[in-house]
Formats: C-alpha cells, structure tokens, sequence
C-alpha cells in the first residue's frame, strides 16, 4: 500500500510554489492550492481579495490548467459547504523524458 501526501498551505500559495511543489511531487502526492471558489475569487468586482492576491490567484488557477493539459497533474474539487471548495492538484505519474518532450513539440507544432 502505497501512502501519499497531502500538502495544505497556511498562506495562499503563489504560482511559483505550486510549480516548485509539481517538480518535486511524487505520483500520487496531492496539493491543496486554493480553498474558496476559485471563479469568484479570481473575478474582478466580485473577489474579497486584494487586487494583488486576486491577480496572483488568477495566475496560479491559469497554471494549473496549464499543467492539467501538460498532464503533470490531475485537477479535482472537494465540497466543503457551499460556494466553498478544496481546490487539489493530484501529481500524475512522469512520462518518459523523450515521450514528454515529443508531446511539447507536437503542440508547439500545432
């Protein structure tokens, strides 16, 4: 039985630490990296957030799509109430490095 680990931040986590944390998870390490809702929290008008944390909260929900379609994580939801979620960032097992280099180039491609 293999045990992962769950990471949840006590600060909001930036970008930066999100990437930091995706080159250095284990396949089946999991990271909470937002606990809100992440479409309102990011929308201009709507969020409680400052101006600076609603834009660096935009940009590290921009990155985790980004490495969901990069394949290095899969993205999920856990409810914790209403309009409240648990935003989770599962690492997925690495492609070999030749396979996932091939990958980046057919998009590029495209």
């Amino acid at each position: 039985m293999t045990m992962h680990t769950t990471f949840r931040q006590k600060a909001p986590l930036t970008e930066i630490q999100f990437c930091a944390w995706i080159a250095q998870a284990l396949p089946g390490d999991r990271l909470e990296y937002h606990r809100g809702f992440l479409a309102l929290d990011t929308f201009p008008g709507l969020s409680q957030l400052l101006e600076e944390e609603r834009k660096e909260l935009a940009l590290l929900g921009q990155r985790a799509f980004r490495t969901q379609a990069q394949g290095l994580v899969h993205l999920v939801q856990e409810r914790l109430g209403p309009d409240r979620f648990s935003y989770l960032a599962i690492a997925r097992p690495r492609a070999p490095q030749g396979a996932e280099t091939a990958t980046l180039h057919s998009a590029e491609a495209a």
